[in-house]
């Protein structure tokens, strides 16, 4: 059970900041539904790409970044969040008198939309960070990041620092901003509790879990009727890969080798088909089609949900969206990591027995022998790592099951008085 407001008070208003990261967007959607429905009006400032579903989970689009595009704030620092600190400095005043029409009781923003957290703060609202990675601390990727070869920072990005420390008083602003924002009113982890230990769950305190799963997962899969993804091969292998969007950034050459040895690998199994989704990466067409072979389709962006239906094990980059949406489907994963988060996500599952590693180093060289005896050890494990899910999988459940308690502390953040609650079925 969750909460709602009575009919004859005044909706409040939320105002929901998410920077054009399509994960961010996918972890985002259950708490924005879920908020809807308990009678917030929800504003959604992001991508208007995302507007049909923001619709569809009862709320509405501000768009973001078509009246205030991120390439006229710094269209040169590496990595690309770098910008969105150049944007919060940039449009600071046009984004706060948006949000004075709305009069928002609460602001709620995944962590790399700095904007979201500048506004919160200069409006005197309480802020509910959502994170958008597994154990996602500054403390833990801050002094990587200062090392970090990719790092290239602009001139703009420099002086957007400038302007959130003396304009806007920020004194911690950096060009890292968008890890550091950790919330003093609500931090919400998108995934089970039992994924973290217990001292790094309070290090995130205040903190609630809320899983990444939206709670009409199971209705929204397709209907047994659809065609199927994998042909109609009952007794092949199927083997569903995707390594994400944002390692095309910055580890293209890696991503394509290992989708390399893959395909070699599939090429010389009969009984085997794969499907390699890019993510929505831009590849070139001359890679596409150099990683295409009779039982491997390349497509450049897969209905994951559908495919994790179909599939017998999954090659993955342990994003926090990939790694949950695979355990909720029950699906084996070869971890192939790349930068982040993503090498810890891949140690935890392991650690958990549901899923085995494919490269001893990070980033490390695979071959098609790699690849083939990864998917042979998940054959003679399939018994173990199944069992294994099943038990993790119940963790999917009971985080979406606290939902409506975690609902009530947002509420109580936006000084809604508890009277004016009653309970309604969330799920």
């Amino acid at each position: 059970m969750g909460t709602a407001l009575r009919p004859d008070m005044e909706r409040p208003v939320v105002a929901v900041f998410c920077m054009p990261e399509h994960g961010h967007f996918q972890q985002l959607r259950a708490l924005i539904g879920d908020l809807a429905r308990s009678g917030f009006a929800v504003h959604v400032f992001t991508h208007r790409r995302y507007a049909a579903e923001v619709e569809r989970l009862g709320a509405r689009l501000v768009d973001l970044f078509t009246p205030w595009p991120i390439e006229q704030a710094d269209s040169e620092s590496i990595p690309v969040p770098c910008r969105y600190v150049s944007f919060a400095a940039a449009y600071a005043e046009e984004v706060l008198a948006s949000l004075r029409r709305l009069k928002p009781a609460l602001v709620v923003a995944e962590t790399f939309a700095v904007i979201g957290r500048l506004a919160a703060r200069l409006l005197d609202l309480p802020l509910v960070n959502v994170m958008p990675g597994h154990n996602f601390h500054p403390a833990l990727y801050l002094p990587a990041l200062r090392t970090d070869p990719r790092v290239a920072i602009s001139e703009r990005c420099h002086r957007a620092v400038e302007i959130l420390r003396e304009r806007y008083g920020l004194p911690d602003a950096s060009p890292f901003s968008y890890i550091a924002g950790l919330s003093p009113d609500l931090n919400i982890c998108c995934e089970p509790a039992a994924f973290l230990t217990e001292a790094e769950r309070k290090s995130f305190e205040p903190v609630a879990f809320y899983g990444c799963i939206p709670a009409s997962a199971e209705e929204s899969a397709h209907p047994e009727t659809a065609d199927a993804l994998f042909g109609d091969g009952s007794s092949e292998l199927k083997i569903y890969a995707c390594l994400g969007t944002v390692a095309f950034r910055y580890y293209a050459d890696v991503a394509t080798r290992v989708l390399e040895a893959l395909s070699d690998c599939v090429a010389g199994m009969k009984e085997a088909r794969a499907l390699v989704s890019l993510g929505g990466a831009s590849v070139a067409d001359g890679v596409v089609q150099g990683l295409r072979r009779p039982n491997v389709e390349i497509v450049g962006y897969a209905d994951q949900w559908r495919a994790l239906g179909e599939a017998d094990l999954f090659l993955t980059h342990h994003g926090l969206n990939s790694t949950h949406e695979a355990v909720f489907r029950d699906v084996p994963m070869l971890s192939y990591p790349i930068f982040t988060d993503q090498p810890a996500l891949a140690e935890r599952c392991q650690q958990l027995g549901i899923a085995l590693p494919l490269s001893d180093s990070l980033r490390g060289p695979v071959d098609a022998e790699q690849i083939r005896a990864g998917l042979e050890k998940i054959s003679r494990e399939r018994a173990s790592l199944m069992a294994k899910l099943e038990r993790v999988r119940t963790w999917e459940l009971e985080v979406m099951a606290q939902r409506p308690a975690v609902l009530a502390r947002v509420c109580d953040l936006a000084s809604v008085s508890a009277a004016a609650l009653r309970p309604v079925d969330t799920r």
